[in-house]
């Protein structure tokens, strides 16, 4: 038609009707043409009615449908400027090409022609990043943003309440702590009773203080142990201040002359209660045995904080631990069918003299000890001591390879770990997967990195060495074997060397157990033979000491050639050359090694606890000796990382 209007069309069923209406009048004209007239006049009638009456309902449809198109389209035109979400397009360089009135209540002009960098720094990276959904804050809101990288096109939800939400179920979430009183028992042992209560009241005077002003439900449940009950808000306050209560108990102690310190163990996490209270307690036996006057906290990813740690852990007055584990050790060693022993990897005085000493164990109890030793991992400062093992058969045929170790080594072996807890420093780190019986004797501080299920766990920060606690040990076994004197020697050489020469770290049990060896035959002279040193050793040491200088007016830090590979035993004594300096309280050796890694020895008097540096460093250590190892960096990027973990621990220091 001419107004563009298409015909209306009947339905198909009409059309029938119709048709068969048709046929219809043609034999009624025929028979009655009157009949058949009026009829016609009728089917005429309705043939124009229904055209006319679905021309009508076109009409009315077309209407509509147009009616309807135009709210559509005004509905979204009204949505994309009314919608309570940002909305915005923009280009390839990032930059704004529109956005929606939502978006203008967070810039005073348009946004239209400013980069997405005024909205955050971190947009446009996540965006290159191909993040579908990134979360950033914007004016006091927290906005998550779906990205249509194709269209080039955010959509910005305000997730203020949300985030709002999470926080406060984040700083609501339960967090026990177990709180140890160190030393307690033995503090109190020579006690009146008016001291001991005077004690008492005091500390428990001042941690009741500390608890309400934290709002931390505090309960004593034995002597020595309470139970802190709190939330991830008052935790985070608490490090804040670095568990400044660890101070208070300390200087308390030190009005009353007694070394009373607190050690702390915190669970923390999105778990049930059972679940926070194993991880308290596991902190606990980590601060424990880490020498105590620390804080551990772990959440449910096994991560652990440290806090404190500021003085050497007290010497324990009583022999009744050492009978015990030298008791349980002897049943172990007689219920497996060899004994491996281990210690870490590039052997020192300490860990071979320890290893010798566990081997006659061994032997007193009618087992086959063997110790892994790699020949080709030794350093420098134990080959004589290793040629002398040599000279000596009925100790040497027991020293083996670590695959010869793992041949021999089957499920009712017993496998002891000694001088270090680490399972990536041993010499052999597949013998822990072969047996289910694992023991453990080490005098470091106790890290994160542990063996997994070890049966028998010796540990003791405060001893000297670990040739110390071995020779406690030895001191309780069958008399069956005398101690030949090289291997008397070997132990007396480990503490020595890790005493330097009865300087450092050295309480009564440490002159016992010298005592004892000498007595076993051990000589002192050679010792002094073994812990000679070449020349060219000296020179190489004397080079390190001369590149040192001094940061903060007593550190001292060296750093050696960039490409010029030095040994840990070389830039150990270099920093312990450096701490007999005048006016040096800590030293710090960094080199390069010949495995491709940065190596950095410490060493404090004690005013430096370096073993918390060590650790931030992924190393470890005591108070006053520990070092680290580093992968994939330069020597000047490793002292640059050992300043600014040095610039933080200050600050922390300066804010206490």
């Amino acid at each position: 038609m001419p107004d563009g209007k298409k015909n209306p069309m009947l339905s198909s069923h009409l059309w029938i009707i119709y048709l068969l209406s048709i046929v219809l009048l043609v034999v009624i004209w025929y028979f009655q043409w009157v009949l058949g007239l009026i009829m016609t006049l009728l089917l005429g009638a309705s043939f124009f009615y229904s055209i006319r009456t679905e021309r009508t309902l076109q009409d009315e449809a077309e209407q509509y449908i147009s009616t309807l198109s135009y709210r559509i389209k005004r509905v979204g035109e009204e949505a994309l400027l009314e919608m309570p979400f940002g909305i915005i397009l923009y280009n390839e360089d990032y930059t704004i090409e529109w956005a929606n009135p939502y978006m203008n209540q967070f810039a005073d002009d348009s946004l239209v022609g400013s980069s997405l960098q005024q909205l955050s720094e971190d947009l446009i990276p996540m965006i290159k990043e191909n993040k579908d959904s990134i979360w950033f804050h914007l004016e006091g809101y927290e906005f998550q943003t779906t990205v249509k990288k194709q269209e080039r096109l955010l959509y910005l939800f305000d997730r203020t309440k949300q985030a709002e939400l999470q926080q406060l179920y984040h700083d609501d979430q339960t967090v026990l702590a177990f709180i140890f009183l160190d030393n307690y028992e033995e503090i109190t042992q020579n006690m009146d009773d008016t001291s001991k209560s005077q004690l008492n009241s005091r500390v428990t005077e001042v941690l009741n203080k500390w608890s309400t002003s934290y709002g931390l439900y505090l309960k004593r449940t034995s002597q020595e142990r309470f139970l802190a009950v709190g939330t991830k808000d008052i935790l985070q306050k608490l490090e804040k201040v670095k568990f400044d209560i660890l101070d208070e108990v300390r200087e308390l102690s030190g009005e009353q002359n007694n070394p009373v310190t607190l050690s702390i163990g915190v669970g923390q996490g999105d778990v049930d209660l059972p679940t926070l209270g194993e991880l308290a307690q596991s902190s606990l036996d980590l601060a424990l045995g880490r020498g105590g006057d620390q804080v551990a906290i772990k959440d449910e990813s096994g991560k652990v904080r440290f806090y404190g740690g500021k003085t050497n852990p007290m010497e324990k007055r009583t022999r009744v631990r050492a009978r015990v584990i030298s008791h349980a050790l002897k049943e172990l060693v007689r219920a497996s069918d060899n004994v491996i022993i281990m210690g870490h990897k590039s052997p020192d005085m300490d860990s071979l003299g320890a290893a010798i000493g566990i081997l006659n164990i061994a032997k007193a109890n009618d087992v086959e000890g063997y110790i892994v030793f790699d020949p080709d991992d030794v350093d420098t400062g134990v080959y004589r001591l290793v040629d002398a093992i040599k000279e000596e058969e009925s100790v040497w045929q027991h020293f083996i390879e670590p695959g010869e170790a793992e041949s021999i080594t089957g499920n009712r072996s017993l496998v002891v770990v000694v001088d270090t807890h680490k399972p990536s420093m041993v010499a052999s780190e597949s013998l822990l997967h072969q047996t289910e019986y694992k023991v453990v004797i080490d005098h470091h501080r106790r890290g994160e990195e542990f063996i997994d299920n070890p049966t028998l766990v010796y540990m003791e920060p405060y001893a000297s060495s670990t040739a110390e606690l071995v020779t406690e040990l030895l001191e309780y076994q069958p008399k069956k074997l005398k101690l030949k004197m090289l291997e008397a020697t070997a132990l007396l050489a480990g503490i020595i060397v890790d005493t330097k020469s009865f300087t450092l770290r050295t309480g009564s049990r440490t002159f016992d157990a010298a005592s004892y060896l000498r007595a076993k035959g051990a000589d002192t002279v050679l010792v002094q033979q073994f812990l000679k040193e070449d020349l060219d050793l000296y020179i190489e040491r004397s080079k390190l000491i001369e590149r040192a200088d001094v940061y903060r007016d007593h550190i001292a830090i060296s750093k050696a050639d960039e490409g010029t590979a030095y040994g840990p035993v070389l830039i150990a004594q270099a920093a312990d050359t450096l701490l007999t300096m005048s006016g040096i309280s800590a030293s710090f050796v960094i080199s390069e090694r010949k495995d491709g890694r940065i190596g950095i020895s410490a060493r404090s008097l004690g005013e430096v606890n370096v073993q918390v540096i060590m650790e931030k460093m992924n190393g470890g250590g005591h108070l006053t000796n520990a070092a680290t190892q580093i992968e994939d960096t330069t020597i000047d990027d490793a002292e640059k990382l050992l300043k600014d973990i040095l610039e933080e621990y200050y600050e922390g220091r300066e804010a206490e």
